[in-house]
Formats: C-alpha cells, sequence, structure tokens
C-alpha cells in the first residue's frame, strides 16, 4: 500500500473530498450572517471567508504584510488578481499554514466568523468577466463535427491545423452554476433558404474548460507563447450552452452568433495552476509543426476527469453522459493565448478563454450530445427507460472535474444549469 502524501488540515474531510489542503481554490460569496459580498476559499465543507482572515492581517507573508489595501472584501477576485501570481502564490501558503493541522493561528471566536457550511452560503460568479473568446482545441471534436457536415475526407478544415480556431463570445451572458437556462428562439431554416422563427429545439451542452487572464499585456504587445502561461490566474468548469438548430442557419459566413450567446456556466471557484501543477501531462507532437510563434516549449495540459451528468424531472438520480479529460485537447491554452494576442490585442485581468469542446476518442468520452447522438441520428437511452438527442425542458446539466493524486482529490465544483421553457411567442411581439 503507497503511503499517502496528502497535507493534514484541522478542518475534518476524508478523502474523496475535492477542497483538500492542497486545492485551495478561489472564488466570492454571500455571508448570509452580514448579507455582504466577499472572496472565499473551501476547504471540505467548509467555505472561508477571505476577508476576515485580511482584516485579521493573517495573510502574514512579505507581499501581503506591505499591501497598502485589501483585496478579498470584494465581490469578486478581480483586485486580487491583478496582484499577479506571487501575491497568489503567497496566499496559498498562508492559507495552508493556516489551516494546517495542529494550527492554533484561528480562536474559537475567529473560526466562527470565517467558517461557513457550504450548503449555508450563495456562491457567486467568482470573477467579473470582461471579454470572453471560445477556442475549438479538441482534434478529437472538431473531426466528429466535420465528420457530420463535411464526411470524413474533409473532416477537418485546412486551417484548423496551423491555428487555434476562436470566435469572440459574449461575457454578460456567463452566469454561475445554479442560474436557470432560458430557451432561446431565433431563426432557423431547415432547406438553408427560407427561414421561421421558432424555439430552439436542439439544445445542447458543451463540456468546456475556462481560463482565467490573471496579467494584462499593453496593446500592441503580443504574449509569447512561452510566457503565456505566467497570465494564467486559474481554471474553472465551463459549460458553453449551443442551440444547434439556430447555428446552422446564422454562422455562415461569420461564425456563431446568436446560438452562443444566450448563456454559458461555469462553476463557482477558481482551481489554481499551482494545485493543478502534479497533474500536467504533455499533448500529443503536432504535426505539421507549428509556426514559431505557436511553438510551445511546454505543449502540455492536465489530466482532469471531467463528466457530465444528467438530471430529468423522472430520473431518480443524475446520470452520467459521458467523461472526457481536459488532456484530450490538440491546441495547448497557452498556444490559444499566444494566437489570440498575435496581433497585438490586450487582455484584460479576468477575460476568460474557453477551451472550446473537449472530446475523447470514444464515444463515451465525447463532450457533447451533438456528438453523443450523431446529429440526430441515433437516441440517447436513460436507464429510466427515457431518450434523448437533445435537452428537454426541465432537463439539467451538471459538469463535474477531478484529478487524482496520492491520498488526495482536487475537484472543480459543478458547473449546473436547467432548462426553463421558451418565453410564450406573445413576449416578442407589441
Amino acid at each position: 500500500m503507497v503511503e499517502s502524501s496528502a497535507l493534514k488540515s484541522w478542518i475534518s474531510y476524508d478523502e474523496a473530498n475535492h477542497f483538500p489542503l492542497e486545492n485551495i481554490p478561489f472564488g466570492a460569496f454571500l455571508d448570509p450572517k452580514e448579507n455582504k459580498k466577499a472572496c472565499c476559499t473551501r476547504i471540505g465543507d467548509k467555505v472561508i471567508d477571505l476577508s476576515v482572515l485580511e482584516h485579521e492581517r493573517l495573510f502574514d507573508g512579505p507581499l501581503f504584510t506591505n499591501l497598502d489595501r485589501h483585496v478579498f472584501c470584494e465581490e469578486n477576485l478581480n483586485k486580487f488578481m491583478e496582484l499577479g501570481s506571487a501575491y497568489r502564490k503567497e496566499a496559498r501558503e498562508s492559507l495552508q499554514k493556516i489551516f494546517a493541522d495542529g494550527s492554533s493561528i484561528l480562536s474559537e471566536e475567529l473560526k466562527a466568523k470565517v467558517l461557513f457550511e457550504t450548503a449555508d452560503v450563495q456562491l457567486l460568479l467568482p470573477v467579473f468577466i470582461r471579454d470572453y473568446t471560445d477556442f475549438y482545441s479538441s482534434k478529437n471534436h472538431a473531426y466528429n463535427v466535420g465528420c457530420m457536415f463535411r464526411g470524413p475526407d474533409n473532416a477537418l478544415q485546412p486551417n484548423w491545423l496551423h491555428i487555434p480556431i476562436g470566435y469572440h463570445g459574449r461575457a454578460s451572458s456567463i452566469v454561475v452554476s445554479g442560474t436557470e437556462i432560458r430557451r432561446p428562439k431565433g431563426q432557423v431554416s431547415a432547406d438553408k433558404i427560407n427561414p421561421t422563427w421558432s424555439q430552439c429545439n436542439r439544445l445542447d451542452l458543451e463540456l468546456e474548460m475556462g481560463t482565467f487572464i490573471g496579467r494584462a499585456n499593453p496593446l500592441g504587445d503580443p504574449i509569447k507563447v512561452n510566457d503565456a502561461k505566467d497570465y494564467i490566474f486559474g481554471y474553472t468548469l465551463l459549460n458553453d450552452w449551443s442551440a444547434r438548430d439556430l447555428q446552422v442557419w446564422e454562422y455562415v459566413p461569420l461564425g456563431p452568433f446568436n446560438a452562443k450567446n444566450f448563456a454559458s456556466t461555469i462553476a463557482p471557484w477558481v482551481i489554481t495552476p499551482e494545485a493543478l501543477e502534479p497533474f500536467k501531462t504533455p499533448l500529443p507532437e503536432q504535426e505539421p509543426k507549428m509556426m514559431p510563434y505557436l511553438q510551445d516549449k511546454d505543449l502540455s495540459s492536465y489530466d482532469v476527469s471531467l463528466d457530465i451528468l444528467i438530471k430529468t424531472p423522472k430520473l431518480d438520480a443524475p446520470h452520467k453522459l459521458a467523461t472526457s479529460n481536459f488532456k484530450h485537447l490538440y491546441y495547448s491554452v497557452a498556444q490559444t493565448i499566444a494566437h489570440h494576442s498575435s496581433t497585438g490585442c490586450n487582455m484584460s485581468v479576468g477575460d476568460m478563454l474557453g477551451s472550446g469542446t473537449i472530446s475523447g476518442p470514444e464515444k463515451s468520452a465525447y463532450g457533447s450530445m451533438l456528438e453523443l447522438c450523431w446529429g440526430g441520428k441515433e437516441v440517447i437511452a436513460l436507464p429510466n427507460g427515457e431518450e434523448r438527442k437533445f435537452l428537454n425542458d426541465g432537463d439539467s446539466i451538471i459538469l463535474r472535474g477531478a484529478c487524482k493524486g496520492n491520498g488526495y482529490t482536487i475537484g472543480f465544483g459543478e458547473a449546473e444549469g436547467t432548462i426553463i421553457p421558451a418565453h410564450d411567442e406573445s413576449y416578442y411581439t407589441a
């Protein structure tokens, strides 16, 4: 039996808990006692108010000791993110020291102010997201979709192996886990010539990872690919909901628009590169070779198992649709950052980049219902006898992510959304 190398905390949790002392995620919450918004972390099943620790000057490393302002009293993480990676690392170290087994830094009075049961608090959108860009970084997903629409001989467009494909999304409709998702309406066209007005009948999920930018670059100055990891604050689960029937009609010639802008769901926790470092894994060699500005010397991702679960009003428990992995990418996050900024585009603190749908090589690892039902040609069987191709009203999708360490598990929480009916037609008319 291999001895566990897990850190120990005076907060009780078992090996299966996704928020051990090795994790230290960052988020934001509403304090139910004071009715205030503040930044937080989580250990075990306890949400921890970082603003109280900050006021008590318990972040006692050299950087925070000399900091002339508070950053955790904010309603999101942006001010903390702006400080840079050295502050993030120091904050993690302080928190691991405060909550380590045997630590007496917190009095019983402070513990009562700082600790909350997870079930008792409302978790908020962790970051104010100014801009959002969604990429198309999984070769398996791109190939599958290409096969459906163009056939296997022309599945990947000529540019796909040379350039990280992306589009600018809509930041204002990114919502935190638990927010209901209204079924959209829009133009569709069965013959791709004559449109009709309809509710979306091919509503889909997309299993993605979101990357938060924690450092800005000046307008006109690209980020070099081998410096790009220094610009990453952390990662979150992302479900980029998709209206497939609206998209087919609208995407020519400029790409996705209303089919993607109605909602994207993220988990409330941001997981840091430090927590994920033990799970780093190389990505496959890229062929043909990338242009020099995209040649990533550390071409890698993380071994994060990603689950898609569905709940329906008739299911007794959530049912797993697929399990993919963050390592099923072709382009690294660093390459997407380098390409995004290669024109001199200035990235801002709090910007989010979506990975695009992450699909594995097998059907059990496909990251969208479009792939699982193969464009509507197959049915997805649920254990109670129900069938799906796309999502019905009342269905909930839950995304989960986790890394299994030696005696501990690093988790991402959940990104959950429930589909509610489209507005009645009278809503759209005077």
